[in-house]
Parts: structure tokens; sequence; C-alpha cells
């Protein structure tokens, strides 16, 4: 279907209506991450909702723990706070068809990069932080 393709499509703006995608398979690379954390993230039934119009998007997180809504213009920092309470600051790109997103830590200065990719009917999310590398896949609802 041409139109479920042209709606998947970041590079060309067209994600012009809402796109929501649940998560469905989350893997880490790395022991680097805490066990408790590891367990908490797996069972969080996070839902994303995408939003984009040209260079402006609305994001919104609904999940077991918590529901936010995110308004952010790509090239412009915001704040954002992930699940856990750590505080960042940070800005969201485009990389040819990827969202890329580079974050300091507030507490230590720290950098997160992270990328959202569509590909087919899913939405591959990844996570560095100090060389531990997580990935989550988001099906399409």
């Amino acid at each position: 279907d041409q139109t479920l393709q042209d709606s998947l499509n970041f590079s060309q703006s067209v994600l012009q209506s809402v796109i929501i995608y649940k998560v469905h398979v989350y893997c880490i690379f790395s022991t680097g991450i805490n066990v408790v954390k590891r367990k908490l993230a797996s069972h969080d039934n996070l839902k994303i909702t995408l939003e984009q119009t040209g260079d402006k998007f609305h994001v919104k997180e609904v999940s077991t723990f918590r529901t936010l809504e995110i308004d952010f213009t790509l090239g412009v920092n915001f704040e954002y706070s992930l699940a856990d309470g750590t505080e960042l600051t940070g800005s969201w790109v485009m990389e040819g068809d990827m969202l890329k997103g580079t974050f300091t830590r507030k507490d230590n200065g720290k950098v997160l990069i992270t990328t959202r990719k569509v590909i087919g009917d899913e939405l591959v999310q990844s996570y560095t932080y100090e060389g531990v590398e997580a990935k989550r896949i988001f099906k399409r609802s």
C-alpha cells in the first residue's frame, strides 16, 4: 500500500498522520545496564505516538509508569526526563531517513545518543551510553 509506505517515511516529511508504535522487542547488547532497570524497561508496555509537521514533532509516550507529551523542532535544544527521573538536554536532527538525538545528562555531563528509524512497519530505536548499546523495536499498531 503506497499510502502506508509514504506515511512511514520520515525523510520526506510525510509523517503528517498519527503513527502509533507499541514496544515489541527490547534487547540489551551489553551487561552494563542495571538488572533492575532492565527488568522494569522490559515490562513498561511503552507505546509511542509520533506526529510530524515539517521540522516539528509531537511525541506521546504512554507506558505502565507514566504518560508524557513532548514537542520539539529539529535542531533545537530542549529538556527531557527519562522514566527514572534522569534529566537531559539535547536535540534531534535528521540524518537521511533516521532521527538522531544527542542528549547530555544534567547530573554528570555524559552523552546519550539515540536513533529512531522506520524499517517496514517497525520503529527501531537504539541507544548508546558509555559504550553500552540497547535497542527497542516497536510494531505499528
